[in-house]
């Protein structure tokens, strides 16, 4: 995508010295966070399946900094950094990955499914496309309440070719609920390029169809991806209809941690590497005066802290008493359970 470097500079103005620098350390912590978890599943302390953001923290960031507490979010099963930056404490993502029990589902979830009800954050779903229906349903629920609650969806790009995509989208106009549909166009579905499984490679022309108004950003600059979200969202809270943002990012690790990434060529992910979300922030934020060495310095120093303290929570968490677990929370309410 072209950069307009003049219009990027004016976006960085208008942001305020504070949420700059919070806008920094929250990407930097789900970096951080996501190396450690890779370094905990080498270590056989991360069970199944693992799928890591690392290169798509500008996205995720920038977007979910752009709701207001109250507010829903459905994810996939790409969603730790998702669920930190929507306020899920880290103590508790780690231990949910280690499946201890004082995990975000107790240890029953693991890496695909984080879940806090309180924070709203309504789960990580390994069912591609699978969570976007269930984000149309709590937007009309919202509706329905009269409240002024906006839900966030977060899909990659190979769920816009699935059909409850289109059944969603439909329907969510059909409604006009106050949704924003976020498509994390990393450029792969597992192994398969964009351009080889979709006939239309703009994932927000998709939108068009249902009479959506929808734009694609920069997926690696958090401030394009905030503002656009921050407009969106308040035109779905105002104006109870939906809005489309597809943000064009990048995964430097493979589909998940089983996956050695051979379908990619060593200077595709380099040349992504080079436009580094993080390390650009940093590079415009010394630019403008915004921020000095030392207070990265100072960033790393906390989020190496927050890191350890996570780890050192899981370890010390209980596994699950099956005795205890297996049973509980399988029926609303006193309903006995049998075994024969």
């Amino acid at each position: 995508m072209a950069i307009d470097t003049q219009a990027r500079d004016k976006a960085l103005a208008s942001h305020s010295q504070d949420e700059l620098r919070g806008l920094h350390h929250l990407m930097l912590l789900n970096r951080r966070f996501e190396e450690k978890v890779g370094e905990m599943y080498t270590r056989a302390k991360v069970g199944g399946f693992l799928h890591l953001n690392i290169g798509e923290e500008a996205t995720f960031v920038g977007a979910i900094k752009a709701l207001q507490p109250g507010d829903y979010l459905f994810s996939t099963y790409r969603e730790h950094g998702h669920a930190i930056s929507h306020g899920v404490d880290p103590r508790r993502v780690m231990a949910e990955l280690f499946g201890r029990v004082d995990g975000t589902s107790r240890g029953r979830g693991g890496s695909m499914h984080l879940f806090d009800g309180e924070k709203r954050f309504m789960g990580g779903y390994a069912i591609v496309a699978g969570s976007i229906a269930l984000a149309v349903g709590t937007a009309l629920a919202s509706v329905y309440r009269e409240t002024n609650e906006v839900t966030m969806s977060f899909f990659g790009d190979g769920a816009t070719n699935n059909g409850t995509f289109h059944e969603s989208l439909n329907l969510a106009k059909v409604w006009k609920l106050p949704l924003v549909f976020l498509c994390v166009n990393n450029q792969y579905g597992m192994g398969s390029a964009v351009e080889r499984v979709s006939a239309v490679t703009e994932m927000y022309r998709k939108a068009a169809a249902y009479d959506i108004p929808a734009e694609r950003v920069d997926g690696m600059d958090v401030i394009a991806v905030l503002d656009a979200s921050r407009a969106a969202a308040a035109r779905a809270r105002e104006e109870k209809t939906p809005y489309f943002i597809e943000a064009v990012t990048y995964r430097y690790r493979g589909h998940s941690m089983a996956d050695p990434g051979t379908y990619r060529s060593k200077e595709e992910v380099e040349e992504w590497r080079r436009r580094d979300a993080i390390e650009g922030f940093r590079h415009r934020l010394l630019e403008a005066g915004m921020a000095t060495e030392q207070d990265f310095e100072a960033d790393e120093a906390d989020v190496a802290r927050v890191v350890l303290e996570a780890v050192d929570f899981a370890d010390a968490s209980p596994e699950p008493d099956p005795a205890v677990e297996l049973r509980k929370d399988v029926y609303v309410g006193d309903v006995p359970v049998s075994w024969r």
